[in-house]
């Protein structure tokens, strides 16, 4: 998972885009990256890090012009963060282009391929990022010529990206001399809305990976990009769109209500938060089906996004509800962390106990999810270490059991703790008294409760159906085995490598 924003301002956006990418970084810590265009002359500053720490004050009065777009990114294989990688890519053939992405392309591979011997493109990095910048820049130079761009070639171009380009994509982009472009995989995997601002100069326009960035920044939510859909904005502030799709359907992934998205977003027409509360609500009536007789003295939240789910949980159940746990918010969060050793390493820096609401008691833990146990199994073992009777523990999510190939940091089935396991074996393996998941059946309802039009969902890591049709084992496999190939236990440059890329970068 990748945060992107793209605006097109009546004042500066190089504010505009920085204070987005605060706002998204829980999307991405690992690097950050705006990019604007002043006239013709893209500026583009990324580097690895948190945003305070990649843009310093001469960077951002280098980053001139009222339009731009920004990213902020994360791993999707959990390897070291290669500082090559970090977005936004630009190409200048045969318009300035620059791009930032949110998802991931399952036949990279092949495309690179396609983009070295047909399209007579190089690519210089590993990303999947830049593939598809340079599959939407061939199409735009094979539609116009190589001459001028108007609104329908543009939206051919981006048609053509759909024929070639597989996976999860949500996509910003700024052509120079014509405007922002943002468009959605034709599956809807990846969520992307658009908002508007009036001024007495007229509108500005904010594209961005969740509809909080448009509170923030006080823009008016508009709605969210379509499944397949493209949305140009010229810098008159006309707002075009087009379903640039021959096939679509909204399938987003399940996950992001689960753990990715903050709980203050609308993605798809459906509150974060809302769900999160119903999530609760399916589980405290499992737990009332099959727990019947179980003692429970209080119900403690693992910190933070399972806080709604725990509170709805303990309130339907009438049992107390605690913070147990004190979060230090100055660690980063394990789940996104690039490798397994420091995932490890980190679980107790990040968490502590209040030993009062432990000692003597029967608890029932209530977490997101649980993926690969690393962290379970440290929160149970803290539970005890603070005196508690019994503990128990709570998914609000169903056992993960299949890799995520659309753009989240868990590629390797061996990893994953659900997978082969029965649910009594991955009790013994995090230590727990009792074990329970959330049916995937109930976690759906939870979704459609809030917008009962979505019919569809990517839920691959829970029921291995992957949405796009072309995951094979043999492309399972090849995952895995770059992932040992990579060292996904080498931890994170210390250095972060600051790139000083505010550079000029001529479009014509």
């Amino acid at each position: 998972m990748c945060g992107i924003l793209g605006v097109v301002s009546q004042i500066p956006a190089n504010q505009l885009l920085y204070d987005g990418l605060q706002v998204l970084q829980h999307r991405g810590q690992d690097a950050a990256g705006i990019a604007t265009l002043d006239g013709r002359t893209f500026h583009l500053h990324k580097g690895n890090g948190l945003v305070r720490d990649v843009f310093r004050t001469r960077n951002m009065r280098a980053l001139t012009g009222n339009a731009g777009i920004a990213h902020v990114r994360y791993p999707t294989a959990g390897s070291a963060v290669d500082h090559n990688e970090a977005q936004p890519f630009y190409v200048n053939s045969p318009f300035g282009i620059v791009l930032g992405h949110n998802g991931n392309l399952t036949n990279a591979d092949e495309l690179k391929r396609q983009l070295f011997v047909d399209d007579l493109r190089h690519v210089n990095t590993n990303s999947d990022s830049e593939v598809l910048l340079n599959v939407l820049a061939h199409e735009l130079q094979a539609i116009s010529k190589g001459l001028r761009l108007d609104v329908p070639t543009i939206f051919a171009a981006v048609s053509g990206v759909h024929r070639r380009c597989r996976g999860a994509y949500a996509v910003v982009a700024m052509i120079a001399g014509y405007g922002l472009l943002a468009f959605r995989d034709s599956h809807g995997i990846r969520p992307l809305v658009v908002g508007v601002h009036e001024t007495e100069q007229g509108p500005e326009y904010l594209v961005a990976s969740e509809s909080v960035a448009l509170d923030t920044l006080g823009f008016r939510f508009l709605r969210d990009v379509a499944p397949g859909e493209a949305i140009f904005i010229d810098f008159d502030g006309n707002l075009h769109s087009r379903q640039c799709s021959e096939k679509f359907s909204l399938n987003p992934c399940i996950f992001e209500y689960v753990y990715l998205a903050r709980p203050d977003s609308v993605i798809d027409g459906v509150s974060v938060y809302e769900t999160r509360l119903s999530m609760g609500e399916y589980l405290a009536d499992k737990l009332k089906r099959e727990w019947d007789g179980v003692d429970i003295d209080v119900v403690i939240p693992i910190p933070d996004s399972s806080r709604p789910s725990a509170l709805q949980l303990a309130n339907r159940l009438g049992l107390p509800f605690r913070e147990g746990f004190v979060k230090n918010r100055y660690i980063g969060r394990t789940f996104i962390m690039p490798g397994q050793a420091l995932r490890k390493k980190s679980v107790r820096q990040k968490l502590n106990a209040i030993g009062m609401e432990f000692k003597g008691k029967n608890v029932l833990l209530v977490d997101d999810s649980i993926v690969r146990g690393t962290t379970s199994r440290e929160i149970v073992q803290m539970a005890r270490d603070a005196g508690a009777r019994q503990v128990y523990f709570a998914s609000a999510a169903p056992p993960v059991c299949f890799p995520n190939v659309y753009g989240i940091d868990m590629p390797s089935r061996h990893e994953l703790i659900a997978t082969g396991r029965s649910d009594e074996e991955i009790c013994r393996e995090i230590g727990a008294d009792r074990l329970i998941y959330q049916d995937l059946e109930d976690l759906k309802a939870a979704v459609r409760k809030a917008n009962p039009a979505i019919t569809g969902f990517d839920a691959s890591c829970f029921d291995g159906n992957y949405i796009t049709g072309d995951i094979t084992p043999h492309y399972l496999d090849v995952i895995e085995a770059r992932r040992g190939d990579g060292k996904a236990d080498t931890a994170m440059d210390e250095d972060q490598m600051e790139l000083d890329l505010v550079m000029s970068l001529s479009s014509m």
